[in-house]
């Protein structure tokens, strides 16, 4: 067995001291601060207090997305499709065999607008020309292809198209996809 040096051995029982006292220090800290976390409990709201909403199932929103791609494919068109939920964020995204690389965000946006206004894009379009400034809202796109999905009245997703040669067409294709949820 190797001797150490006495200040090998003193260096070494320093470590040992000093990592002794910061478990015994940390402990300390822990215990001073569990009583308060003991007593936190979490807030009770009131029933009326809260809103309950409606939001279409991933399923639902990929049959409609699948739908949209088969009425596009009837028509010999290559689109991509978007579903987003009622607060704008993304469910399903199908990028059809074929569709540009612009056809994707584009059917986002579409669907994120339709789903903000509760109306179908092309409609929206349309207000550009006695509010020009919508367009400049971050993440919508003012051209037709989206159409909303409602449940009692209530925007709860929206549909976007993009990638036929005419939003009429995108829109006719998102309003295949809704069609299949009713």
């Amino acid at each position: 067995m190797k001797k150490f040096s006495r200040r090998a051995r003193v260096a070494t029982g320093g470590v040992v001291l000093a990592a002794a006292a910061a478990g015994t220090f940390g402990t300390v800290s822990a215990n001073a601060s569990a009583p308060a976390a003991a007593e936190a409990r979490p807030a009770t709201v009131k029933a009326a207090d809260t809103v309950t909403s409606t939001h279409l199932s991933i399923a639902a929103a990929t049959e409609a997305a699948e739908a949209v791609l088969d009425a596009a494919k009837k028509e010999n068109q290559r689109v991509s499709v978007a579903v987003v939920d009622r607060n704008g964020n993304t469910l399903v995204t199908l990028r059809g065999d074929g569709a540009g690389p612009q056809s994707y965000e584009s059917a986002v946006r579409k669907a994120f607008t339709a789903v903000s206004w509760n109306a179908p894009t092309s409609e929206l379009a349309e207000r550009l020309e006695t509010a020009p400034n919508l367009k400049d809202i971050p993440g919508t796109l003012f051209l037709a292809g989206g159409t909303p999905v409602t449940a009692n009245n209530a925007p709860i997703a929206g549909i976007g198209v993009a990638g036929a040669p005419s939003g009429d067409l995108d829109e006719k294709f998102a309003r295949a996809g809704a069609a299949t949820l009713r």
